[in-house]
């Protein structure tokens, strides 16, 4: 198992590693200690904005940068970026297809003793339905580089949720990875049920693998780390194989990834879902690993799952 680290400081040390290119701009909104661009300014001074708490302006100044042929890459948390910017990234930046990346930072439960106000546990879904955005939720160090890399080279509108609380890496450890944007990855393979997970309940789902593994259930876990455009041919071979699907995501159970899979199996192969989340609530304070478990967002939530869907086959 790799470094524990936060995909936030993972997505400021790769946005530094990537960023030489003259073409890139980065913007934030008096956050870069939080978003961790610190890193960029301090490398790259002539290409950081620190627009102050005014991430409106941010948006429509680096949608006017991207007219003119940059990468604008715009940073603020998750919960003001879905929500307070919401109308400058449709109307400025998705709509006409311009090339900027806005990265959600402090996202989910996990964000912890900030509270209800700063868990932010709708992005997913606002930003997955929006049309021309691709969505991206990296869930380790690991995957972040590679994320960054990725969505540097994509021309046109992105959304990358981070998180603030360290993690396992886990990606490194698998032969066959690979980053692709709309390409999930099989993590480990199973015949029972299929475990589909984004962000830190990738992790998650593996150590509700291995509570299954116990028990005799043999559960694969799936990295969806684009929830937008979803791999549809995954998912699809997965629910043939295994007959029965989980998903999980430190997000609403409404609109995310549990959303996205639910299409894709309702409109092409009806399939039993299980889908683990926050039950359409607000957060509160508390600890990370507490609030997950509050939320049932533990692994043995999700090996419970795995266990009703089963049973629904």
């Amino acid at each position: 198992m790799g470094e524990k680290i936060s995909t936030r400081e993972a997505y400021g040390r790769a946005l530094e590693e990537f960023g030489a290119d003259e073409n890139i701009y980065v913007f934030d909104s008096d956050l870069k200690s939080c978003t961790m661009t610190t890193c960029f300014a301090a490398k790259y001074p002539s290409r950081f904005f620190n627009m102050g708490i005014a991430e409106a302006n941010m948006v429509d100044v680096a949608a006017g940068m991207a007219a003119c042929g940059a990468t604008a890459l715009v940073h603020t948390f998750a919960v003001f970026a879905a929500g307070r910017i919401y109308d400058q990234v449709r109307n400025s930046v998705a709509y006409p297809g311009l090339n900027v990346k806005v990265v959600g930072s402090h996202a989910g439960l996990t964000v912890g003793e900030d509270g209800a106000t700063h868990q932010c546990i709708e992005d997913i879904s606002l930003m997955r339905t929006m049309p021309k955005m691709t969505v991206v939720v990296p869930c380790d160090g690991h995957e972040t580089r590679l994320a960054v890399k990725e969505v540097l080279g994509y021309e046109g509108p992105c959304y990358v949720r981070t998180g603030r609380c360290a993690l396992d890496t886990v990606t490194d450890q698998f032969a066959d990875y690979r980053f692709e944007l709309g390409k999930g990855i099989r993590l480990t393979d199973g015949s029972d049920v299929t475990i589909i997970a984004c962000g830190l309940m990738v992790q998650e789902s593996l150590k509700a693998a291995k509570l299954l593994e116990a028990e005799g259930i043999h559960a694969r876990v799936v990295d969806m780390h684009t929830i937008k455009p979803i791999d549809r041919e995954l998912v699809l071979a997965c629910a043939e194989e295994t007959g029965a699907v989980v998903t999980a995501e430190e997000h609403n159970v409404i609109g995310g990834l549990g959303g996205a899979v639910a299409e894709v199996l309702s409109t092409a192969r009806p399939t039993p879902l299980e889908i683990v989340g926050v039950k359409d609530c607000f957060g509160h304070s508390g600890h990370p690993e507490e609030l997950l478990r509050h939320f049932g967002l533990a692994p043995e939530d999700v090996a419970a799952a795995a266990k009703r869907a089963i049973a629904r086959k």
